[in-house]
């Protein structure tokens, strides 16, 4: 009889082991997992973030874009005096303008470009009397600053236009790479006061 309970006794501790045993195994395999679950979690996180911040830097670079495309479409706001920056789907405009009304007309077809969430208007208004003395700048004048913002844009080659002014009518002549560029450079011309008209005499590569 005392045998028999004896080998009973070892039999439920063996079991009772086992059991211990079985559920710390299974206790330490789940916080493995978990470990593992949350890290890939976490990991998962950063990448979404990442990939977040990547869109949103590429999305503001499309709208800056777009917005300095509509704004040169424009004939009566002079672009080229312009600067344009997007933060977060928010324009800024900043630089100089001949009235008011191009600073509000600028405004109008910034916020008119999709993705636009709305436009920070830092626009000055140019005196008076500096836009009539440009108005009668000589020649020479005239092409300076034509040069200066051909130089001043990263879209034209300005070392290959070769810019010549007579009584207020400017010829670009040279080579550029495309009829974009080529496009824009009179365009930038047009802008400037004192010029009468542009004969664009370019040629694409």
């Amino acid at each position: 009889m005392t045998m028999t309970k004896l080998t009973l006794s070892k039999t439920l501790l063996a079991i009772t082991l086992g059991s211990v045993l079985t559920t710390g195994s299974a206790l330490a395999a789940e916080t493995t997992t978990d470990k593992a679950q949350s890290t890939a979690s976490s990991a998962g996180d950063k990448i979404d973030s990442s990939m977040n911040k990547v869109g949103g830097f590429m999305d503001d670079s499309t709208i800056t874009a777009k917005v300095k495309a509509a704004l040169v479409d424009h004939e009566s706001i002079k672009s080229t005096d312009i600067s344009v920056k997007t933060d977060k789907k928010v324009v800024t405009l900043s630089g100089f303008v001949e009235s008011q009304k191009q600073a509000e007309e600028a405004v109008s077809v910034a916020k008119g470009v999709e993705g636009v969430a709305s436009v920070s208007d830092k626009l000055h208004v140019r005196d008076a009397k500096e836009s009539t003395a440009k108005g009668y700048a000589g020649d020479t004048a005239t092409t300076s600053e034509i040069k200066a913002k051909l130089l001043a844009d990263e879209n034209v080659p300005s070392r290959m236009v070769k810019v010549e002014t007579t009584d207020g009518v400017v010829q670009l002549s040279g080579t550029v790479e495309s009829k974009a560029q080529s496009e824009r450079a009179e365009s930038i011309a047009k802008a400037v006061d004192g010029v009468k008209s542009v004969k664009n005499d370019l040629k694409v590569k």
